[in-house]
């Protein structure tokens, strides 16, 4: 028998008990064709490594971070956490530092 818990809360989500909501998304570069230009498909490759190359000095870093041309991810929520999601799918407010009033 498999076994689901809350991707957020951590919460058991025993089959026919408990609901489980799943949430997919995929997350990848966008690129516009009609704003490509005669530059963006005859790069100078000899340029963009020295570039490369002197963003590495300058940030230190033994390698540069290559990020993957696509993601796909896929949650399992309990219903409180998918409500939350469903109101604030980027996390904007939980992102907003609330001070008190002193």
């Amino acid at each position: 028998m498999l076994h689901f818990s809350c991707d957020v809360c951590g919460k058991d989500l025993i089959s026919g008990v408990s609901t489980r909501f799943v949430v997919k998304m995929e997350a990848f570069a966008a690129g516009d064709p009609a704003e490509l230009t005669e530059e963006d498909t005859d790069p100078d490759h000899v340029e963009e490594m020295a570039r490369l190359l002197n963003e590495q000095e300058e940030t230190g870093e033994d390698s540069p971070t290559l990020l993957p041309a696509c993601k796909k991810m896929r949650f399992d929520l309990c219903r409180s956490c998918y409500r939350k999601f469903l109101d604030d799918p980027l996390g904007r407010e939980a992102a907003k530092l609330h001070f008190s009033e002193n």
